[in-house]
């Protein structure tokens, strides 16, 4: 019986989106700093009542625009305030991306089945799948360039009005979603659709459709930008003019990294299609026919390979050139990437997969791997003197990854699609049971919820409530706080206390000494977070710094 894939091919990848947020729904906490910060945002939008200037512990809050906020509280005030809502939003959108991709490669490539591979090459790519559970901008970013590049291709097919508007459309969600960094994703491929249309094309109606659409999105943004601007004071309205573009270019050091950096990790945000030996094969097959085929031969144009290399080669070169890196940045051009695999695959490979157990096996022995390190985890932690990662870690979950290396190797699955979803399936299953292996470690060093519900408690007998040092809000929305923490440090802790006869400390420490008796005490990553007493403090000022050597002086006062 021969399997329409055509009809169960979204399915198969939107179970495996489900899959894996199964995985972090009931094995991994919301996590800090990034996820807590950001659902702490919207819920400050919430308690405020103000959708139109975000903040974050009180202050105005300019490092990211209003988009995501604002769909969690949308789906706040139909379901009421919860914690499993905001972590569907972002998720929801790479769900769309699947999509979109595979549409995208229907479109592209009609006569071809490119587009039912597509969606398990990112489903089974291990970054993509982790960041598709994950509440961040970036899939949203790429839910965004993908509608904007079909819009281009409606322009072509001659919708025009249909096609700018939507290009327009996805210019201005992005940037309500993470600033004008959607250029980056979407206008080389406008500014280059002379070479990747394969068709004559108009230049001055396009050049000019493209003009008018890139400035409709950019109002459409402007729309909220300008009236945020005033409301939100003149270091807002610095922040999400100035901060959310040329500053990020000019000042963007947090990440600072050398020009050439995406194209060493790479490889590795593309595990594990980079072990695959029949990609590998039909690469080299390819290279080698390019390489060889004679110079007078002229080449007939493919928009698709031509479109999708404008957008990777464009999206990595300038990237590469802003200081700031960050390897999620890249996300919205692994649909690019998914859809030249395909492209590779399809065209070059079918018939001609590499046959029995030797293109499964790096994965099978992937699995294999993994399987003896989480049956040995005790051992292995006890000797690398990290027995407290390994402890909680039970063994049972070795036995799925051996049964994966078994089925891989005993019964390897056909070529083509088949063969995909199966290495796709792995990547998914081999992800949720990571997720199940450190939920223990995850739910100790990460999960801020007790910390927060302490907060809050405190809050409400009266007692003022300080963070010493950086404050990311990571207490706010989990303990639905209603009053913002203060944030003090070695300078002004103890006038900070003398003014709050009723007070509180929050410290964090990469080394602390048993021999301290806070309050309360929570690991959070490698370091532990410790609640000390106003008279502590006042007493030993130099206990809330977070290295020991604070913790000594303040003992031997």
């Amino acid at each position: 019986m021969t399997l329409n894939w055509k009809r169960i091919s979204p399915w198969l990848w939107g179970g495996l989106w489900l899959v894996l947020m199964s995985g972090a729904f009931l094995f991994r906490p919301i996590l800090p700093v990034d996820e807590t910060r950001y659902l702490s945002v919207a819920w400050e939008m919430w308690l405020r009542d103000d959708y139109l200037v975000p903040h974050l512990n009180g202050a105005t809050y300019g490092h990211k625009p209003p988009l995501l906020f604002w769909l969690i509280n949308a789906g706040w005030g139909i379901f009421g305030v919860s914690d499993w809502w905001p972590r569907l939003v972002a998720p929801t959108f790479g769900l769309g991306c699947l999509y979109l991709t595979a549409r995208l490669g229907k479109r592209l490539w009609p006569d071809h089945p490119i587009y039912l591979m597509t969606p398990f090459l990112l489903m089974g790519t291990f970054y993509w799948a982790i960041y598709t559970t994950l509440t961040m901008f970036d899939l949203i970013m790429c839910f965004w360039t993908l509608l904007g590049l079909h819009g281009l291709l409606d322009v072509l097919d001659g919708k025009n009005v249909r096609g700018w508007c939507l290009f327009a459309f996805a210019i201005g969600m992005g940037a309500l979603s993470k600033g004008p960094v959607i250029l980056v994703y979407l206008l080389p491929a406008g500014l280059f659709a002379p070479y990747w249309c394969a068709a004559p094309l108009n230049a001055v109606k396009w050049y000019a459709g493209l003009i008018l659409a890139t400035v409709s999105g950019a109002l459409l943004a402007l729309g909220w930008a300008i009236p945020a601007g005033f409301s939100g004071g003149e270091d807002y309205r610095n922040a999400i003019f100035w901060g959310q573009s040329a500053g990020r270019v000019v000042g963007s050091f947090a990440h600072g990294k050398p020009f050439w950096w995406y194209l060493a990790v790479l490889p590795g945000l593309v595990l594990p299609w980079v072990f695959w030996p029949t990609l590998w094969r039909t690469a080299w097959q390819k290279a080698r026919t390019l390489r060889t085929a004679e110079s007078g031969v002229a080449r007939s144009a493919d928009r698709g390979i031509r479109l999708t290399l404008i957008w990777s080669v464009a999206t990595i070169v300038i990237l590469s050139a802003i200081s700031g890196k960050r390897p999620h940045y890249l996300l919205p051009m692994f649909p690019a990437l998914a859809l030249l695999i395909s492209y590779l695959i399809v065209m070059h490979a079918q018939g001609h997969f590499i046959r029995g157990r030797l293109d499964v096996l790096p994965f099978a022995l992937v699995s294999l791997l993994l399987a003896v390190a989480l049956l040995f985890a005790p051992e292995i932690g006890a000797a690398a003197d990290k027995s407290i990662w390994v402890e909680p870690t039970p063994r049972v979950w070795s036995g799925p990854l051996f049964l994966i290396t078994l089925v891989l190797l005993w019964h390897p699955p056909k070529e083509g699609i088949s063969r995909l979803l199966s290495i796709a399936a792995t990547s998914a299953a081999t992800i949720w049971i990571i997720h199940g292996v450190v939920s223990p470690a995850l739910n100790r060093a990460y999960d801020m919820r007790s910390v927060a519900a302490y907060v809050a408690d405190q809050q409400k007998q009266g007692i003022a409530i300080a963070n010493f040092g950086k404050y990311h809000g990571q207490f706010n929305f989990l303990g639905r706080l209603t009053q913002p923490l203060a944030v003090t440090g070695q300078g002004n802790v103890v006038n900070w206390l003398k003014d709050h006869p009723n007070a509180k400390i929050i410290s964090y420490y990469d080394k602390f000494k048993a021999q301290d008796k806070p309050e309360f005490l929570h690991p959070f990553r490698s370091k532990t977070i410790a609640v000390w007493d106003r008279a502590t403090i006042l007493a030993y000022p130099l206990m809330a710094t977070r290295n020991s050597e604070g913790q000594r002086l303040s003992a031997q006062k």
